[in-house]
């Protein structure tokens, strides 16, 4: 890959909840993280593979038929693959008459990703919105990202890159060069635990946020709140401390668990390892609030 390819496994059209306004979003490949509860696990390998929804699925055996390597069998249930066989070739999701399988994850170029976002330029302009780059982890490919968000500053569209901040210092720069708008995710403050967690090390996420502090680009920190893992008081805490000591100008969103993206696991052979942890309670979500009110921030609470 390079400035002008990306790996992209989704361009979502009309996205009301990935920046101001009206957006496109584009998603990106490939993530150093692996937070339990992440809600695109497809977006975790920096490959393409293989998604099967098998509520789609016909049971008509047609991929089997078509698959070279032998990587599927038809079962009472639907189809099974065997991901080792598989070689992502493509050839199953083009003859499924159902599309209930699909390649997750294309290499494609600035050119053909900006066709893609020219298509909403007016609703940009009405709303106010503009085009995010989410992921996965953008900081994998900031060149690639950069080189979107500067034909967008060439055009006046607005653009929020939205990070976990794990990266080079390097790739923060490439992207913050053309950001408007920042999203930066934090999850944990104890290192050990962080690291425990989500496989990556905390201090160069809080290096990154500095840099970023630095630049004057306009920052929301978000938090995915999750019961029993960062919903703590003293986690919160030491998240707002740092936020105040860092980038004491940022506005807050919380994050509330949920498991909308519980279901995509099964689909790209992984599993999920939450199905049995609740969701945040209303008082949870009041006592977060007023932890970051109390110390002078702007929170909002997604529902």
């Amino acid at each position: 890959m390079s400035c002008n390819e990306g790996m992209v496994f989704n361009i979502q059209r009309y996205s009301i909840d990935d920046g101001p306004g009206i957006r496109t979003t584009v998603f990106l490949k490939g993530c150093p993280l692996r937070c339990p509860w992440c809600s695109n696990p497809e977006s975790q390998s920096a490959a393409p593979q293989l998604q099967y929804r098998y509520t789609s699925c016909q049971k008509c055996g047609t991929c089997a038929g078509v698959c070279p390597n032998g990587a599927i069998t038809l079962t009472g249930g639907g189809i099974a693959i065997d991901r080792v066989k598989c070689v992502v070739c493509g050839a199953c999701a083009r003859e499924c008459p159902a599309e209930a399988l699909a390649i997750k994850g294309e290499l494609m170029s600035v050119d053909k990703v900006w066709k893609v976002i020219r298509r909403d330029a007016v609703y940009y302009e009405t709303s106010g919105g503009g085009v995010t780059c989410s992921g996965g982890e953008i900081l994998m490919q900031p060149e690639f990202v950069a080189a979107i968000f500067k034909k967008c500053r060439d055009e006046g569209i607005h653009t929020c890159a939205d990070t976990s901040g794990f990266g080079s210092a390097d790739a923060m720069r490439a992207v913050l060069e053309y950001a408007d708008l920042l999203y930066f995710d934090l999850k944990h403050m104890d290192p050990r635990r962080h690291e425990e967690l989500m496989g990556v090390p905390l201090d160069a996420i809080l290096d990154n946020l500095r840099l970023a502090a630095e630049s004057g680009v306009d920052i929301t920190i978000r938090i995915p709140l999750i019961p029993e893992y960062n919903s703590s008081a003293e986690n919160i805490e030491a998240v707002a401390d740092a936020v105040r000591g860092i980038a004491p100008s940022a506005a807050i969103s919380v994050l509330p668990y949920h498991k909308y993206g519980a279901n995509k696991y099964a689909s790209v052979g992984m599993e999920y390892a939450l199905d049995d942890l609740r969701e945040c309670t209303p008082e949870e979500l009041d006592r977060v609030r007023d932890i970051f009110v109390s110390r002078g921030f702007e929170c909002a609470v997604s529902k």
